[in-house]
């Protein structure tokens, strides 16, 4: 079965630290570009983090470099997003996808296997 399920999401206060991760499986994982976008209430899905096959290639939004850092371990078929120095302005449904990238890796319609999401809140 062609799936991804995300795990770590969780409410925490602001400045602190989560580790989300997303489990591949039913794919050759290591052909597989893979990333990380959230969705808050009433606002458009938006692309977070991004990581090429063999993480040549990472890309991030302007509002979490810095704090966010995209990582895979293709011999697990995992992929982590560990979030610091997390605020209020983070607090959203973060989706695990992967897609056969090879640009544009922000870009939503790019993927086509998407994981069902964490809930990620954050208080001040």
């Amino acid at each position: 079965q062609v799936q991804v399920v995300e795990s770590g999401g969780g409410s925490v206060q602001a400045g602190r630290s989560l580790q989300l991760s997303c489990k591949a499986s039913g794919i050759p994982f290591e052909t597989y570009a893979m990333a990380w976008f959230r969705q808050a209430p009433g606002k458009e899905r938006e692309g977070v983090a991004a990581i090429s096959t063999r993480g040549g290639t990472i890309s991030y939004a302007d509002s979490v470099k810095g704090r966010f850092t995209i990582s895979r371990d293709n011999a697990k078929n995992m992929v982590y997003l560990q979030m610091d120095s997390l605020n209020p302005d983070d607090t959203a449904k973060y989706y695990c996808a992967a897609g056969r990238v090879t640009w544009g890796y922000l870009s939503a319609p790019h993927y086509n296997i998407w994981g069902q999401g964490t809930q990620v809140t954050v208080s001040s």
